[in-house]
């Protein structure tokens, strides 16, 4: 999962990057097609949606691995406690 959200953060610091030069080169007055700009500006919005959804679900499936392992763990405190308690008794 980490790795997968680092990937998807370097494509999208280089999209970023294609932006930036995007927005350098409209400054400059080099393109004027606005329906370029307007497909182009639709396309990094629905990345963006995509990376934002993809996202969440990591997010949310890291969560609860990370409830899963809080169970676990409580479950081996358990298992000490029950462990302790028998070898007390047959001392």
């Amino acid at each position: 999962m980490h790795s997968k959200l680092k990937q998807e953060i370097f494509i999208l610091q280089g999209k970023l990057e294609s932006y930036k030069v995007e927005n350098e080169n409209l400054r400059a007055g080099q393109t004027t097609d606005l329906g370029a700009v307007k497909h182009n500006t639709d396309f990094a919005l629905q990345n963006l949606h995509k990376i934002i959804t993809d996202t969440n679900l990591s997010i949310r499936q890291l969560t609860s691995g990370v409830m899963s392992l809080h169970l676990v763990t409580e479950v081996l405190k358990s298992t000490g406690k029950i462990s302790e308690a028998e070898a007390e008794k047959e001392q």
